[in-house]
């Protein structure tokens, strides 16, 4: 049986990663100071990863790039009152994971839309057959569907941890929880997600 999961914690670059903080500590205060090219340099050095980040929890809906424009404009508005008691990467992501929140709960209410096809394409293995590449795109597929079942704080939260594999106390200080209730959330969705993608497979067969 293919993993989705899988191909898709396969799918993090090194860009995804932790990265060294000075720089940006020195672009904010760049930033702060009237340099209008700081703030394009903070946005270069962290888009992608805040791009991909999105992709992961929201799968392949075509607003994503619309979404990671938004995450930067509210943190231009944040900085001025931003005081360096965190991370200026871990509240950005807090801010992508908060505008992911507030999508997905919009997104439940409404009908499901189409879904962008080359998200697909861009995860799985292309040295694979057709068929395997066919079989690949269509778990991916049922597993995003099955998410998109899922509440939007546990769906967050399983992502963060068994995708992105951050542990529970990162998960806890991006989505302002304790790890306790990071942990309990985690465990929930992944019960939720196993019988969805069982009654979805049973339906299939």
């Amino acid at each position: 049986m293919i993993n989705a999961i899988a191909i898709l914690a396969a799918s993090l670059s090194p860009a995804d990663r932790p990265r060294i903080e000075d720089d940006d500590a020195v672009l904010v205060e760049r930033h702060r100071g009237g340099d209008r090219e700081a703030f394009a340099l903070i946005y270069r050095a962290h888009v992608d990863a805040v791009y991909r980040r999105l992709g992961r929890i929201l799968g392949p809906i075509p607003e994503r790039e619309d979404l990671t424009q938004d995450v930067f404009l509210a943190l231009h508005r944040t900085l001025p009152g931003f005081r360096g008691d965190a991370k200026l990467s871990t509240l950005l992501h807090r801010i992508a994971i908060n505008r992911a929140c507030e999508h997905l709960r919009v997104q439940q209410r409404r009908p499901a839309t189409a879904m962008d096809t080359a998200f697909f394409d861009a995860l799985v293995d292309r040295a694979a057959s057709p068929e395997q590449r066919a079989a690949e795109r269509e778990a991916l597929a049922r597993v995003f569907a099955c998410l998109g079942k899922i509440k939007p704080k546990k769906r967050v939260a399983f992502v963060l941890r068994v995708v992105d594999g951050l542990s529970f106390e990162e998960i806890a200080e991006l989505v302002d929880a304790t790890p306790e209730a990071v942990a309990k959330r985690v465990q929930h969705a992944q019960a939720e997600l196993d019988a969805l993608i069982a009654r979805a497979d049973r339906r299939a067969s």
